[in-house]
């Protein structure tokens, strides 16, 4: 109040209380928080530094909040609305308890099918030890253990090296009968040189096969790079463990028993093998056919399964979008996010209804006033009473609000996944349709004729075009010539008119830690009746004064809300969210309607955007990296038998592996997906490590001496336990991801069924088929060399 802004006459300062009123005062208001409908409160986010802990970063922040809350005056609380670690903590305890599961049934394959106590505990030592290997490496990658990067963890398959290794081992412990030290050491180094190379380039084919996965850049590689490095640090530690210490431990643990060769679940495998082998390489022609029919059954499956980028994670909450025309007030969108609360709290499944409507101080996440996120926190699925599923409980929602807040949009989505749309595609919503021009007028046009088509295509939900237009404004056009005949400069003018509709910032006064802008406005705000502002008195560089409607014509128009530009061009988005379809199908129809429908100018460019974006990418890259890897796998497979022919015959595997997950995912009506793929990579490399082990024990046999029948014939039969141990405890390690219901078991779920449903079918090639075709090619053509 002492700043002196003139002096008087006799030199007397004229100080700014002598002119004005100075006090403090709201700034212009651009956002509000309100809370369960009872009125407004204040809200605060806590954003996380990259690359640091979710967990420990929440608990240091509840153990700061809980010491702010001592100095808080009485009445005045701190209550947290939405805690990301309590979902986070949900979906570990869901990757925890399937892995747990998945390791018990792996062990108790293995006690079965060895009847070995000792040997059991032997190779179950690889699942703790690989692990400590893949932690081991996360932390040197600075990888999290999280939904993604344990994802595709199959503790069957840190295994299968050290099944192979433990059972040839005992195998040869048992027929030999050795009982001295030298003796048992001799035995055990033949041994494991038998099946060192296959173990060792079967795992390694299998690491291999992840590769792909590696090169996946953007959101699906930050996505998905984490979980194939978690299981090729595990398989690399699973390996060395196989090939080094299995061996050791069985010379200093393992005691073959008589009935080693005939535990009973081996004894009833047997026997209902050997028939059903015999059978099979006498007529060859009718199990060859069968195999190619039911891949060919599967290819025409999976041409018609849907397709989606990765499945949706049930968060447990929900968020609502609402907006309203960008005409409306602060204080109106206020007034309906509380009717809308009000209106949410019927439902007995709500716990908390909190809104975010306009921007924050801080701009974390600017929006309009007329935009508002309504973050809804449900009970626990069991406590639910008046809806059994999630779409149920938003079709009821939904309804409810259109009947008692009427005029408003709303689109339903969950918190993580609107923060995850809008950051991949600049949408909240599932589908993100972008249309590129430079005139505002057409691009708005031609959005609202997309979205009246995309309305008709079956499964969309929620559509709406972006606002870019609507706003009321005030429009001051300068007259150059009547300034300049006054000695005024547009930024007189304009400085004038914004001092007397919002005030001017002049400075910033800092009290300690705070900052408030100093802002000079007229006492009284100028109309905004056009005529009154018009009145307005304009002092000039003579000291007359001009009417403000002397140098500028005032005009009320509509101008745009919004401009929006992506890669230096305009744009603007039609957003839909799908429900009850697969996106790949969504799109492919809403593609063809819309290009039948809606036709653009010279110049404009329509994309479609959002995750199916990101899929087409995914879907792009692997496409080129894969097959590379396929030629790779069959180079590293004719170095090992020194021959293309084997290679080609094992990888007779793959289709039928590829058929059984095909076929397991059309029975569960599950849409083809990222997940799914990875489970098929990781489907891919168990069926050649099975073909491997059977193809490689039938050559090392037929370098011995035998005959390629009888070669056949014992291999198969000498491979059986190895083949379906390795088979089995895959599945059954993948099992309880196939069954989970809780919350991140989406995300498992395609891929445990395509390993369970692919090793099905790929295990009854490797035994049955396999056997069969090796013997008719072996017929054909002399397959000699050893390994």
């Amino acid at each position: 109040m002492r700043i002196v802004v003139a002096h008087g006459s006799g030199g007397v300062p004229i100080f700014v209380r002598d002119v004005a009123e100075v006090k403090e005062a709201p700034a212009l208001r651009i956002g509000a928080a309100t809370a369960m409908g009872e009125g407004e409160t204040v809200i605060g986010m806590v954003q996380m530094l990259a690359g640091e802990n979710a967990n420990r970063v929440v608990e240091r922040v509840k153990a700061r909040v809980k010491e702010i809350q001592a100095t808080l005056p009485p009445g005045v609380t701190i209550d947290p609305y939405y805690d990301r670690t309590l979902f986070v903590s949900k979906v570990i305890r869901t990757v925890r308890n399937n892995l747990l599961e998945g390791g018990l049934l792996v062990v108790a394959v293995l006690f079965l099918f060895l009847g070995n106590l000792r040997a059991g505990l032997i190779v179950a030592s690889a699942i703790p030890l690989s692990m400590l290997v893949a932690f081991t490496g996360m932390a040197q990658a600075g990888l999290s253990g999280n939904l993604m990067s344990l994802g595709a963890i199959d503790f069957g398959l840190l295994v299968d090296g050290s099944v192979v290794m433990i059972d040839n081992i005992l195998r040869r412990l048992a027929r030999t009968n050795a009982s001295t030290r030298e003796e048992r050491l001799a035995e055990i180094q033949a041994a494991s040189r038998e099946v060192l190379r296959p173990v060792t380039f079967a795992i390694g084919i299998i690491i291999l096969v992840y590769v792909p996965i590696l090169t996946l850049t953007g959101i699906e590689g930050k996505m998905f790079r984490p979980m194939a490095l978690t299981v090729i640090f595990a398989l690399a530690g699973s390996l060395v463990l196989a090939v080094a210490v299995t061996p050791v431990l069985a010379f200093w643990f393992a005691r073959p028993t008589a009935e080693h060769e005939e535990t009973w679940v081996t004894h009833h495998l047997r026997r209902a093998y050997a028939p059903g082998l015999r059978w099979a390489m006498a007529h060859r022609a009718w199990v060859m056919g069968s195999a190619v029919g039911l891949f060919m059954v599967s290819l025409g499956i999976g041409w018609s399964m849907g397709v989606e980028f990765i499945p949706r994670l049930d968060e447990g909450d929900l968020a609502i979008n609402v907006w309203r025309l960008p005409s409306v007030s602060l204080s109106e969108s206020v007034a309906t996010s509380l009717q809308v609360e009000k209106a949410l709290r019927r439902f007995p499944e709500v716990v908390q209804v909190v809104t975010r409507t306009g921007s924050p101080e801080v701009a974390t996440d600017v929006m309009g006033v007329e935009l508002s996120d309504v973050f809804v926190i449900l009970k626990p699925r069991h406590e639910w009473t008046s809806a059994r599923t999630r779409d149920d409980l938003i079709a009821a929602m939904k309804q409810l609000l259109v009947e008692a807040v009427p005029g408003v949009g709303l689109g339903f989505t969950q918190p993580i996944e609107m923060r995850f749309n809008e950051l991949i595609a600049g949408s909240r919503s599932d589908l993100a349709i972008k249309i590129f021009g430079q005139d505002l007028g057409v691009l708005r046009q031609k959005a609202e004729e997309v979205a009246r088509t995309l309305e008709t295509v079956s499964g969309a939900e929620d559509v709406k075009v972006e606002q870019v237009a609507g706003l009321p404004l005030m429009r001051v056009i300068v007259d150059r010539n009547q300034i300049a005949r006054y000695g005024l400069t547009a930024d007189d003018v304009l400085t004038l008119v914004q001092v007397t509709r919002v005030g001017h910032v002049v400075g910033i006064v800092v009290q300690g830690p705070r900052r408030f802008e100093l802002v000079v406005r007229l006492v009284e705000r100028a109309s905004a009746d056009p005529a009154a502002l018009g009145a307005l008195l304009v002092p000039t560089a003579h000291g007359e004064l001009v009417p403000l409607s002397r140098v500028a014509t005032i005009q009320v128009d509509s101008g745009p809300a919004q401009v929006s530009r992506e890669s230096v061009q305009r744009r603007i988005i039609v957003e839909s969210n799908i429900r009850g379809r697969d996106l790949g199908g969504f799109v492919s129809e809403a593609q063809r309607v819309v290009a039948n429908a809606v036709s653009l100018p010279t110049g404009y460019e329509l994309k479609w955007g959002g995750q199916f974006e990101h899929l087409q990418e995914a879907s792009r890259r692997l496409a080129v990296v894969v097959p590379i890897v396929v030629v790779l796998i069959l180079g590293v497979l004719s170095v090992i038998f020194g021959s293309l022919k084997p290679a080609l015959l094992i990888f007779l595997n793959v289709p039928m592996a590829l058929s059984g997950g095909v076929l397991a995912l059309w029975l569960r009506g599950l849409p083809l997906s990222i997940s799914a793929a990875i489970g098929f990579i990781a489907l891919f490399g168990i069926a050649v490590l099975n073909g491997v082990v059977l193809v490689s024990h039938i050559r090392q046999l037929e370098a011995e001496g035998l005959l390629t029948d009888q070669a056949v014939i014992q291999g198969a039969m000498d491979r059986l336990r190895p083949v379906m141990m390795t088979a089995l405890v895959a599945s059954l390690g993948f099992l309880p991801m196939a069954l989970a219901t809780s919350l991140g078991a989406e995300v498992q779920r395609p891929l445990a069924t395509v390993v369970i449903g692919g090793l099905m079918t790929s295990t009854a090639l490797t035994l049955l088929v396999l056997p069969a075709l090796y013997e008719r090619f072996a017929a054909l053509n002399s397959w000699k060399g050893s390994l």
